[in-house]
């Protein structure tokens, strides 16, 4: 066999990258998605699908591995896609991804990132290929649920129901051990159910992946927050492990003067609030509305954008986001060379439904009227200075750029720091690492505690849901060796060293 011809044989199209440039699903007219809170994305038809598919090059070194924190097989199900075995492309896709629907729509996708390809081109469109393969398989039902044959007898508490805690129970399940998730909220999802907001991701998709991993075994208690309506000592008694995957939850705050003034808040507040009256469950407290006032976001991460999007929809005066550092560059620079994630301008489909985007300036304060409400912020521009790798070291205030902008509403999207401490982790007095994160190492997620892991955002600080997921998964191999003297569950390096042979 001449070797173009096992070529052919092992990629879908050797001349696909060549032949065809990447291209995105349409999306709904800006104008009109802001009257609706419903994810406005189309789908891929077959034959453009499979153009996009055609453009991997199988490369010999698949650098889009090393830049998946989940080590999805990606070449492989590309291929797949491009022949549509769409049975061979989930299977593919799932064993290493447990929730595609999540990642497909979420994900930055650092894949693409280190996708070869985009040495000299566009990179191959992975993430939407990664939707378009789960999708697919739900529409002709390929997604069934696998409840284990056998149950090993040991019980495993899986304390938050966010990615890495769903992925943790998902993985523990599939190995026949009892797995309860307690989440202190009313419904599963955490981040996913009420931090992102539905235009990004309906919620209907969470719940269908929330009820298959019922119809699985895995037992949802709601409601259930430990450490104070759940009793820890209960837990510690009653459980073989227990993985703590309650998330970096503590926002960063920004205390300067008039912080405590009405019409500030943190981000998280805002659409969680928007994420309970789109699914019509009650608000509590007071409501957190924006229609004809000016917004002001400080923030420029996803959480500001979220805040963005939502303005837009509730009927904004006006919309100002906020970033400290300078503006980054549209492109690759000398210092953050391929495969590296680049810190480059990223413009959200939030964005592009309206906003004013400003950098490299700073809050000095808030200010308000005689009855305590927020009328403006002090801003002042800030001028950067660069550090030997190109990086944004130290700032100075402009002289004579100190100014008051109209606002009514703030939102504070600085990140969050570390998990919560009242409660659960105080009591189980958890060692905790210098950022405030509950310690354990990758090499065994096991904390300070017996028989007590750690897994997610509220192991490694805030971060990504493919992480989240990509912890979960970890975790449980471990939680499973700890139970049992050694896993059935495949590593993340094992699966990528199996294919390699």
């Amino acid at each position: 066999m001449q070797v173009r011809d096992l070529w052919r044989k092992i990629m879908g199209k050797p001349t696909g990258f060549l032949e065809f440039t990447r291209e995105l699903p349409g999306k709904a007219d800006p104008r009109e998605r802001v009257s609706h809170y419903n994810e406005f994305v189309e789908r891929f038809p077959d034959n453009k699908l499979n153009q996009q598919a055609a453009r991997c090059m199988n490369c010999g070194v698949p650098f889009c591995h090393s830049g998946c924190p989940l080590g999805n097989v990606i070449p492989e199900f590309n291929d797949a896609v491009y022949r549509q075995d769409w049975k061979e492309a989930y299977d593919i896709l799932s064993s290493t991804n447990n929730f595609p629907e999540f990642t497909g729509r979420i994900c930055p996708a650092p894949c693409e990132s280190a996708c070869v390809l985009g040495i000299n081109q566009p990179p191959v469109a992975i993430e939407e290929i990664e939707k378009h393969i789960i999708e697919v398989a739900f529409d002709k039902g390929l997604v069934q649920a696998k409840a284990p044959r056998m149950r090993t007898g040991k019980k495993i508490a899986v304390i938050g129901s966010g990615p890495a805690g769903l992925a943790a129970a998902a993985q523990l399940n599939y190995a026949g051990h009892t797995v309860t998730v307690f989440e202190r909220d009313d419904a599963p999802g955490g981040l996913l159910r009420y931090g992102i907001p539905d235009f990004k991701l309906e919620k209907w998709v969470v719940e269908r992946r929330v009820k298959l991993m019922e119809e699985e075994g895995v037992v949802f208690q709601c409601n259930a927050n430990v450490g104070v309506n759940v009793s820890t000592n209960d837990l510690l008694r009653e459980y073989n492990a227990i993985v703590l995957a309650g998330g970096s939850t503590i926002p960063r705050d920004l205390p300067i003067e008039g912080r405590q003034l009405k019409g500030v808040h943190y981000a998280m507040d805002f659409l969680k609030q928007q994420n309970k009256r789109v699914s019509n469950i009650a608000v509590e407290g007071s409501d957190i509305l924006v229609n004809g006032k000016n917004v002001i976001v400080i923030g420029g991460g996803d959480t500001g954008s979220d805040c963005v999007g939502t303005s837009n929809r509730q009927g904004a005066k006006s919309i100002t986001q906020l970033e400290l550092l300078p503006k980054p560059p549209g492109e690759r620079t000398a210092y953050m060379p391929w495969p590296t994630y680049p810190m480059v301008l990223k413009t959200s489909s939030s964005h592009e439904e309206g906003a004013d985007r400003k950098w490299a300036i700073a809050t000095k304060s808030f200010i308000g009227d005689e009855e305590g409400n927020l009328k403006a912020l002090r801003l002042v521009d800030l001028q950067w200075t660069a550090s030997a790798d190109g990086r944004p070291a130290k700032f100075t205030e402009v002289p004579g750029s100190e100014r008051d902008v109209p606002c009514e509403m703030a939102f504070l999207a600085m990140g969050f720091v570390h998990p919560q401490h009242t409660g659960l982790l105080d009591q189980l007095e958890v060692e905790k690492d210098e950022r405030g994160n509950v310690k354990a190492t990758e090499k065994d997620y096991l904390t300070s505690i017996p028989k007590v892991f750690t897994a997610g955002d509220m192991r490694r600080g805030q971060s990504l849901v493919v992480w989240a997921i990509s912890e979960g998964r970890e975790c449980a191999r471990k939680v499973d060796e700890f139970l049992m003297g050694s896993s059935q569950l495949e590593s993340k390096d094992h699966s990528l060293q199996a294919m390699a042979l």
